[in-house]
């Protein structure tokens, strides 16, 4: 008996570690991903105080490259429907970015973290999502 609720305890543990692990690096990622989003948003909307199309175009390749290694990560324990979802918009961003097509970028980008906060909302360790 002592045995089998030594093991159950010890695989209770081993879960909510990994719950707080992969809750960090969720948070992480979509904080980081979204400040760097903002960040372009910014930019895109300053278009007209001589930005350079080469500066935008970097950092949306930051961006992409960005997303790619923390996707490979992301994709052990959070659905590829919300990540394909992630990838699409941060593609569309990229292909209006390099048409400078700036205003339907704002809107990509605006649904790009908008999926990121859904991301990380849903996966969020709380008594809404446990029932």
């Amino acid at each position: 008996m002592w045995k089998e609720m030594i093991i159950c305890l010890f695989i209770v543990i081993v879960i909510i570690i990994g719950n707080i692990i992969t809750q960090n690096y969720t948070i992480e990622s979509v904080k980081e991903l979204s400040d760097s989003l903002t960040e372009l948003k910014t930019k895109l909307e300053e278009k007209e105080d001589n930005i350079s199309d080469d500066n935008i175009k970097g950092k949306i390749q930051e961006i992409e490259d960005n997303w790619k290694s923390r996707h490979e990560r992301l994709a052990y324990y959070i659905e590829h429907d919300e990540l394909e979802k992630v990838e699409t918009n941060i593609t569309a961003l990229k292909s209006f970015i390099i048409t400078n097509e700036y205003a339907e970028a704002v809107s990509e980008l605006d649904k790009s973290v908008f999926v990121l906060k859904h991301i990380e909302d849903k996966y969020a360790f709380n008594l809404q999502n446990v029932f």
